[in-house]
Parts: structure tokens; C-alpha cells; sequence
């Protein structure tokens, strides 16, 4: 058996393959893909298998996956590209006919609005037309959205935001891995769906308390029109596009869109889950 990364130079990649090692799934039964071969050579010191993939590049893809088992197909980040590019790996997925082609789609996909969502619907009907096997890994937002900006927001005391009095599911970018690879060693796991998301909810306000809290420093939640909040994003050179995802996002936090009491990432990962003031202390006593 072979268990292919898609991603793992990424954040999330490279702690799904750490999640693995974890396991004990022997290393040459890992296959780490990336852009980059030297961001693997970490891996490949430990015996971990490395391989040169682009999604963009249906050969390098077709190499990769070539013995594959099952993989895990970790959503790209060219925003706009995404859907040919998942659709790649899922056809090449399809002629090497893999076991298990597990996806890291959005939080509530199949009834969010929010436009970032778009690209990760349109990758799961590719994944129901294609006749691979499949599960769904549905991930809530990243702690790490907002605690990756810990040192802007204390230098500017405020965090600016659209999501009003909405809650968000966030967990850690390492939670969502150890569910990855919980579902990735597991038995029976095609047709599943999972909607992942931290057990604690949280406002943006309550975020700006714990910030506050662990910082020392008084920080507060400033809520903005949307089209505001993204001329401002964009004003911190946010390329347009992106700042309109990106303030449509916290309008679908408003909404409830990314609200997860499903309690599957607590269940996959086998212990509670990250929590925002967890987060927010380690990353305020590195800021």
C-alpha cells in the first residue's frame, strides 16, 4: 500500500505526513508530493518517498500517483485555477485506479454561499462523475487565519472584519491533519462525508478578548461593510480579487456558513480540539 500527499511542501501537507509517521505507517509506504523536491528533503532523510508533482502538470501528476493506493488531494491555492487542476489528479487518480481519493473541500459545501466555496463544489461533482472512490474532508477555517496575523493586530489594536456577531468552527491546521490521516489508515471510508470544524465557536469579538487576554494589550473587533472591509484589505495590498473573497468570506461567517456542530473532528482526531485560547496564547508568546 501507498499512500500519496498531494501538497506536502504546504502548511497543512507537511502536517498530514508528520500526522502519518505518527501513526507508524512505515515510511516507504508514504509518498510526499510537491513543487519543490528540496522543501521534501526533510522527508526523504527520514525514508519517506518523494516526488516532483504540479497540479498544473498532468504528467508530473500521472508519475506521482503512479502505484498509489490512496491519496489525498489537498485543495490548491491558485485561487481560479483550482477546479482544472483537482481535476487532474482526480482523472489520473481514476487511471491508476486508486483505493480511496479523499479531498479537503469547505466546511457546509453543499449549502454555503460564499464564493470561496465555488471552486471546492464544482471539484466534489468532478469527484461524483468520476467513479473513484472518494470521501470528503470538509475543513472550517484555519486558528491560524487569524493567529498567523497576531503581530499586525497588536500593532494596530484592532482587528476589521464583515462577520458581525457570526461564529466560526476554527481548528488548527494540525487538527485537520490528524484527521486526515485518521480517514487515510482507516477501513471503509469511501462515500463519507465530514464536516470538520473546531468544538468551540467563536465571535470575532471573543477572538479580540483572547487576543487581549494573552497579549496584555487591549485589541478590539471592528465590524465594516463589506465592501469596505475589502478596499481596506486591498489597500494593505490584498490583490482585489482576493480581498472580495476574502470580505464575501466573513459574510458567510455572519450567515453561519462556516458553523460546524457535527463534533467528526473531534471523533477522527480522538481527543478535544485545539481551542481559540490555546492558539492565541502560543502564538502571543512568540509574537
Amino acid at each position: 500500500m501507498s499512500i500519496v500527499v498531494t501538497g506536502a511542501t504546504g502548511k497543512l501537507g507537511r502536517h498530514v505526513v508528520e500526522a502519518l509517521l505518527e501513526r507508524n505507517v512505515p515510511t516507504q509506504e508514504i509518498v510526499a508530493t510537491g513543487r519543490s523536491l528540496e522543501k521534501l528533503a526533510d522527508f526523504a532523510e527520514r525514508g519517506v518517498q518523494v516526488k516532483g508533482m504540479d497540479y498544473a502538470d498532468p504528467a508530473s501528476v500521472a508519475q506521482a500517483l503512479k502505484g498509489a493506493s490512496k491519496v489525498l488531494l489537498i485543495s490548491g491555492s491558485e485561487v481560479g485555477q483550482r477546479v482544472e487542476q483537482h481535476r487532474i489528479v482526480i482523472e489520473a487518480a481514476k487511471a491508476e485506479g486508486v483505493e480511496l481519493l479523499a479531498y479537503t473541500s469547505i466546511a457546509n459545501a453543499d449549502t454555503t454561499s460564499m464564493k470561496l466555496a465555488g471552486e471546492h463544489q464544482a471539484t466534489e461533482a468532478i469527484l461524483r462523475e468520476s467513479g473513484v472512490p472518494f470521501v470528503l474532508l470538509r475543513n472550517g477555517w484555519y486558528l491560524e487565519n487569524y493567529t498567523e496575523q497576531l503581530p499586525g493586530t497588536l500593532a494596530q489594536g484592532a482587528i476589521a472584519g464583515s462577520a458581525g456577531e457570526g461564529r466560526v468552527s476554527a481548528a488548527s491546521r494540525a487538527d485537520y491533519a490528524h484527521a486526515a490521516a485518521a480517514v487515510l489508515v482507516a477501513d471503509d471510508q469511501a462515500g463519507k462525508i465530514y464536516e470538520l470544524g473546531g468544538d468551540e465557536p467563536f465571535t470575532m469579538a471573543e477572538l479580540a478578548a483572547e487576543i487581549t487576554a494573552a497579549a496584555g494589550k487591549h485589541v478590539a473587533y471592528q465590524d465594516l461593510p463589506a465592501q469596505e472591509y475589502a478596499g481596506m484589505l486591498a489597500g494593505f495590498g490584498v490583490p482585489e480579487a482576493f480581498a472580495d473573497i476574502l470580505a464575501d468570506s466573513d459574510l458567510g461567517i455572519a450567515r453561519g456558513d462556516l458553523l460546524v456542530s457535527s463534533g467528526d473532528l473531534r471523533t477522527l482526531i480522538g481527543r478535544p480540539t485545539t481551542s481559540l485560547g490555546e492558539a492565541v496564547r502560543a502564538a502571543a508568546a512568540t509574537a
